[in-house]
């Protein structure tokens, strides 16, 4: 079972930048599905950005054109590039991996980091 391990986050002002990153504990060397959720107080978990296998991309359509997300092969890493952050974007940003092969799927989140926007 991979296990994900986040760092990065904490306070930025308003028009800054961060850069996560969620660490995956083994190689995964089949198909996947890797995203960044966020989650603010008192509102539901939203979906951010997802990268897959094959490469492709999808961002939530608020967040295109500030937010990258990205995945190293060689260090099992999934990052999430963030420019322009406003206060709107304080959260906890979560990762996660769907992982399928001919065995079946398996899953597996990170343990969250705060991001916190604010003057």
């Amino acid at each position: 079972q991979v296990h994900l391990v986040q760092s990065g986050g904490g306070l930025v002002q308003p028009g800054g930048s961060l850069n996560l990153s969620c660490a995956a504990s083994e190689m995964i060397d089949s198909g996947y599905i890797m995203g960044w959720y966020r989650q603010a107080p008192g509102k539901e978990r939203e979906l951010v950005a997802l990268i897959t296998s094959a490469g492709t991309t999808t961002y939530t359509d608020a967040l295109k054109g500030r937010f990258t997300v990205s995945f190293d092969n060689a260090k099992n890493t999934l990052y999430l590039q963030m420019n322009g952050l406003r206060p709107e974007d304080t959260a906890v940003y979560l990762c996660h991996v769907l992982i399928y092969d001919a065995s079946g799927k398996s899953d597996a989140w990170g343990q969250g980091t705060q991001v916190t926007v604010s003057a």
